[in-house]
């Protein structure tokens, strides 16, 4: 509802009352001349209705230089935020609130802030109390789990620094007590929390240096830095593929304390402009990429328009879904480079496995975007939303499936392993599925989140494409781990952290060393893979 509401125009949501008029009239007319059936048909044209940038600030300095401190002060009423929080916890609206903000001294009056995140801010309470979740099947119940934990669990991990190379904390229950993936945060904190700032909320036409929106990632996942999450941004972009900018920021809201917090740019209209001419999709974390007909109205709960909304539409994407669904493997193989940029696509699969991040398209979250672009009339895969990244058994193989981790690394490590050490499975109560079982589960259904994705896995099974993909590996492998260019970007990270005000040092310095441990690991176990040695 928020989404949608989002994509209104100001002007018209400012005008309510004459749109109750207008559809009131339109019933009375009905009444009036009758019940004829009218059809609505979703046209592509090629004239593209872009959205009207009327003031685009331009601020004292590039918001995503990380060669310089940034300052980012957040302002709003206890009422609305009271309110907003209610919402929330009572109908799962993330709705916006109104707030000031001042980046880098520029102040910006009416931006719309609202909580970002799925599994994120299933660890959020508020007064003492934990949200209580609908779920197909499963009732309302706290806790992370679609169905929530069965009675009487209670999740792994303290919190303590992994023996598996993973980020102190990490994992699937790693950190304190709190949601799906270890985020324990308060309502009470705000400046904790993962924001999404809006320009043009109450404001219409107006971006800042170009972006309409801007996410500010929590101080969670066992992490106040999110310092993995920016390192996978940082490998991302220099693999060559489309990622986003990111910069830390001191970060205070109604002039709390003021830590330094990451800031994420947004895949929304302007982030489109810069791929050049094309439509971007957002997959949503209920999507399926099941064929569901010709019917666009039928895909509204598996992806998002971002840009050209009105004059183009999703039906690439349906043909897209069709194709990959019904087509053979030989069609496939024929077929897929007419379809989608292969090498792109063979890098994304690649780096997600390099990273160990489980949450990308085949995840819980189905995290990417989807890049169509109008002249080749291709497909390219975006990676988006890193906070999984470099977490989990970095002894991964190039074809292992990633799998959720569950903080201890996985069982098959040492399986005489003493409780707390290194490969110790956690003890799940019965009937609870193990880490290699999750996501069987239907989507929607009162079991674990469904993991996997049709297009990934038939790339990754047809003989062809599993070739490029092990090309494009052994590629990456040696640009980006062979001679420590992500041990580079990650130092620089780390200097960049240093230079806002509340940062602490000492902390970022403990991250950034089980990173460089994770990534020695990974660069080793990876040099011995016989599709990377050739031996």
């Amino acid at each position: 509802m928020t989404q949608l509401r989002h994509r209104i125009p100001v002007s018209l949501r400012h005008n309510w009352k004459l749109v109750v008029l207008c559809v009131a009239f339109l019933v009375a007319c009905w009444g009036v001349f009758g019940s004829g059936t009218i059809r609505p048909y979703v046209t592509t044209v090629q004239a593209a209705e872009a959205k009207t940038v009327i003031t685009n600030l331009t601020g004292t300095k590039d918001l995503f230089d990380t060669s310089v401190a940034h300052e980012v002060k957040l302002t709003f009423t206890d009422a609305a935020y009271a309110d907003m929080l209610g919402e929330y916890f009572k109908d799962d609206e993330k709705k916006y609130v109104e707030a000031d903000l001042v980046v880098d001294g520029t102040t910006i009056p009416s931006v719309g802030i609202r909580l970002k995140g799925n599994s994120t801010l299933m660890g959020l309470t508020w007064k003492g109390q934990t949200k209580q979740r609908n779920f197909p099947g499963g009732g309302r119940r706290p806790g992370g789990f679609p169905g929530g934990f069965p009675d009487g669990f209670k999740p792994p991990g303290n919190g303590q620094p992994r023996g598996d190379g993973g980020p102190p904390g990490g994992g699937m229950f790693g950190g304190p007590p709190g949601g799906l993936f270890g985020a324990s945060l308060k309502g009470e904190e705000p400046e904790n929390l993962p924001w999404l700032i809006s320009f043009d909320e109450f404001v219409e036409g107006r971006r800042y240096q170009g972006h309409s929106q801007v996410a500010v990632r929590p101080a969670a996942m066992g992490s106040t830095t999110m310092l993995n999450e920016a390192l996978g941004i940082s490998v991302v972009g220099a693999s060559g593929e489309p990622t986003q900018r990111a910069a830390y920021s001191s970060f205070s809201v109604n002039g709390r304390p003021s830590k330094p917090r990451l800031l994420v740019q947004y895949l929304d209209e302007g982030y489109a402009e810069e791929l050049g001419d094309g439509v971007l999709y957002k997959s949503l974390a209920t999507s399926s990429f099941e064929y569901k007909g010709e019917d666009q109205t039928g895909y509204t709960t598996d992806f998002k328009q971002i840009n050209k909304v009105g004059g183009r539409d999703m039906q690439p994407v349906i043909d897209l879904i069709s194709w990959v669904s019904k087509a053979s493997d030989a069609e496939f193989a024929a077929g897929l480079g007419d379809r989608l940029d292969v090498e792109s696509f063979a890098r994304y699969a690649v780096l997600q496995n390099f990273m160990v991040n489980f949450d990308d398209m085949a995840g819980p979250g189905r995290n990417y975007y989807l890049w169509y672009d109008l002249g080749t009339k291709k497909f390219t895969v975006i990676t988006w939303d890193l906070n999984l990244a470099f977490n989990g058994d970095a002894k991964s193989g190039i074809h292992d499936t990633i799998r959720m981790s569950f903080g201890q690394g996985p069982p098959q490590q040492n399986p005489q392993a003493q409780p707390g050490q290194q490969g110790q499975a956690p003890q799940m109560p019965q009937g609870f599925p193990p880490p290699g079982d999750m996501g069987q589960g239907p989507p929607g259904g009162g079991g674990m989140p469904r993991m996997g994705h049709p297009l990934k896995e038939k790339f990754l099974k047809n003989a062809t494409f599993k070739k490029v993909y092990e090309e494009q590996y052994r590629a990456l492998y040696t640009k980006l781990l062979k001679n420590g260019a992500a041990t580079g970007l990650l130092d620089d990270l780390v200097a960049s952290y240093k230079l806002n005000a509340g940062a602490d040092a000492a902390k970022v310095e403990t991250e950034a060393q089980t990173l460089r441990t994770f990534l020695r690991t990974r660069a080793e176990a990876l040099s011995s893979d016989k599709a990377i040695s050739g031996v």
